[in-house]
Formats: structure tokens, sequence, C-alpha cells
């Protein structure tokens, strides 16, 4: 390929990244003044954690989903693998600390399976109490009014599963920190843009809020254990039912726990896998979210033009870190940052094309088609 026509596809290709970082701003901007739904009579209800390890702030992120301005029984069921899970020592805090919760612990063992949270909450579910399941990550941070949006969207007509939205907060060193930005710049406003365009129906890990007979009615938490995307294909099982997923106007916060470039690179390495094998050609197109890296290849080619995207990049690529920062003032984006994560994300997004093997919490998972993975030992 001659370097004439590679820089005028770098230009083409940067030029509509800057035209779609103008799209996402607003779409980000539009999205979380929708007004909510009025809350029905408070349901009781049963919070799914599926833990594994030490976290940082681990008990304080489990204690924002009882912190709740909500009016009805909340029952929170834990689950690790073995008993010496480190994870068990917040769960234990967190029962002791007032004020008086009703928290359940399983001890483990897991069910057998590639997917082990889903294995890990399928053997907890038989202590679960109530009628609403919650299922939520460990790594997630709610605000006081998390249950009465998921419970009065769950009530809306056709309503099968609700889930969220959500920015990153870096809780272990600049590496995590940088995984934020990409969450809250990138991710966020991809996923807004997804869902306002309807070229997207995510289902989450943030949140899967669903009733127990719906949960039933997908084969449960074990028909998932072999499945790496867990999340996604809930959602698409929650679509054959003839229901859909509803996302509020509400913002979660995850909670990174990245302490260096590796587990960084395994982590979003991972997701961006994930998705290349759900979406397809449409994980290739999303090359034009991009939009910094592009304009900067551009510019070394063709500094004309290139030169002036990349600053209409930058310019884009900031007002998005600023309005995420209004919409979660607690988990704050450094502008300094953004630059950094747009590279680093772009370098994700090139090695997503071609990885057949990710890590997931310490097994090698190999990828086999369809969301489906097989489980090999880590080798160090």
């Amino acid at each position: 390929m001659g370097m004439p026509i590679l820089s005028d596809m770098l230009v083409a290709l940067a030029g509509v990244g800057v035209l779609y970082q103008g799209y996402a701003l607003l779409a980000l901007r539009q999205f979380f003044t929708q007004p909510s739904v009025t809350p029905p009579p408070p349901e009781s209800l049963t919070l799914i954690k599926p833990l594994h390890g030490h976290e940082p702030r681990l008990a304080e992120n489990l204690a924002s989903f009882l912190a709740q301005d909500y009016g009805a029984p909340v029952q929170m069921l834990c689950g690790v693998n073995t008993p010496d899970d480190p994870a068990t020592a917040a769960v234990r805090a967190l029962a002791a600390a007032p004020p008086e919760a009703e928290i359940a612990l399983h001890p483990g063992p897991r069910l057998p399976g590639a997917n082990g949270k889903m294995g890990n909450c399928a053997a907890m579910l038989p202590l679960a109490r109530h009628p609403i399941l919650i299922l939520s990550d460990s790594d997630m941070v709610v605000p006081p009014d998390y249950l009465t949006h998921i419970t009065a969207t769950l009530a809306q007509p056709g309503v099968g599963a609700v889930s969220c939205l959500y920015v990153g907060r870096g809780d272990a060193g600049v590496w995590s920190q940088i995984g934020a930005t990409m969450i809250s710049t990138q991710a966020l406003p991809n996923m807004v843009v997804g869902v306002t365009s309807g070229l997207a129906q995510p289902c989450m890990g943030s949140t899967i809020a669903l009733r127990r007979e719906t949960l039933d009615a997908i084969g449960g938490f074990a028909a998932f254990r072999d499945i790496l995307a867990d999340d996604h294909a809930m959602g698409a099982a929650i679509h054959a039912l003839g229901l859909r997923v509803a996302i509020p106007p509400l913002v979660l916060v995850h909670a990174g726990a990245e302490g260096s470039a590796r587990a960084l690179w395994r982590q979003h390495l991972r997701w961006a896998a994930t998705v290349r094998d759900l979406a397809g050609p449409g994980h290739y197109g999303s090359v034009i979210t991009h939009a910094l890296p592009l304009s900067l290849l551009a510019s070394l080619l063709s500094p004309t033009i290139g030169v002036p995207l990349t600053i209409g990049a930058a310019m884009l690529r900031f007002a998005i870190a600023r309005q995420a920062n209004r919409l979660a003032p607690a988990a704050p984006v450094a502008l300094w940052r953004v630059p950094a994560a747009d590279l680093f994300a772009f370098a994700i997004f090139c090695a997503s094309l071609f990885a057949r093997k990710i890590d997931w919490r310490g097994a090698r998972l190999t990828m086999t088609g369809q969301g489906r993975i097989a489980a090999h030992k880590m080798e160090d």
C-alpha cells in the first residue's frame, strides 16, 4: 500500500473519529437528563456478590450496597470459592459493623466450569431468600438511591432485567487510574452511543437485576458456566424471552485494582477480545472511536490536515472527561491522563484483533467461539 493511500486512509479515519467524538459528547450529555421513572412500593430483594481474593476498599465498596434509601428487606449474599479466600475477611467485617444487615456467606466450593464467577453464583443461589435478585461485580460502588432506581426500572412493562452504566475509579496507583480513565472517557460514552442509537443492548456485570422466575426461565446461573461474556449471554437469553434489558440514567463507579501495566493490559485485553468475539465486524469498525491516536498517526503522514484533527480530537476528549467528572464527582478524571489512556486503549484494540488466549483471575482461557471458553492452568 502506497504512502499517499495510507495517508488518505488515516486522515479519513481520523476525521470520522473526530465527528464520532462530537456525537458521543452530545449523547453523553443528553442521556443522563432523561427523567427517572416513579418507583413502585419497595419489594424485598437479594444482592448477589461473587467475590475472589483481596481488592482495595472491598468492604467499603460492598457497604455502599447496604447504605441505601430503600424501604424493604435487603439480603446481601456473598460467595467465595474456598473458606480461606481473603475476601471473607471483608464480608465478616461488614457483618460485624453497624447498622445491622442481613449478610450471608457461601464458603464454596463453586460449581465446576470455565467461568468461575458463574460457578460461584450458581453455588450460592440456593441461599437467596427474596424474589428480586441483583447480581453485581465486587468492584462496583453505588449511590444511596441505587436500589430505588433499579427496582423502579425493573417494574416497567416489558423489562426483564436492568443493567447500569459506570465510570472508573483507580484504587491501586497510576495504572489503575489510567484504566479508570479509559472506562470514564471511552467505555462510558461508547456505551451511551450504543444505547441511544439502538446499535447495542448492553447487559453488564455492573448490575444485572431480574426476578427469580426470569433467571429460572433462562436456565439459572449454571447455564453460563462455560461462557466468557456471561453478562452479554444473560442479556441475550432475556431478549429471547421477548423481554428487554433496561438502562436507567444512573452512573455507578467501577473500582479498578490493576496495580501494574501488565495487570491493566490483561484486564482490558480480556474485555476487548470478548467484544471482538461477540461483535465481529462491529469491533473492527470501532477503530473510529480512537480519534486521538488516529489523528496523531495522520499528523505524521499529513501534518497539514492531521495536526488540526489532533487538536480537535484532544479538545473533544477533554470535554468528554469533564462531562464524566460532572456525572460522577466522586471518581474524577485528571485531564493529563486522557492522552495516555487513549494511547493505551488503542494498543489494546490492535492486540485484540489477534488475541485468542486471555488471562482471568489466575486462569488462562482459550476462546473457542460464540463466546465460549475453555480453562487451562496458568504458566508462570
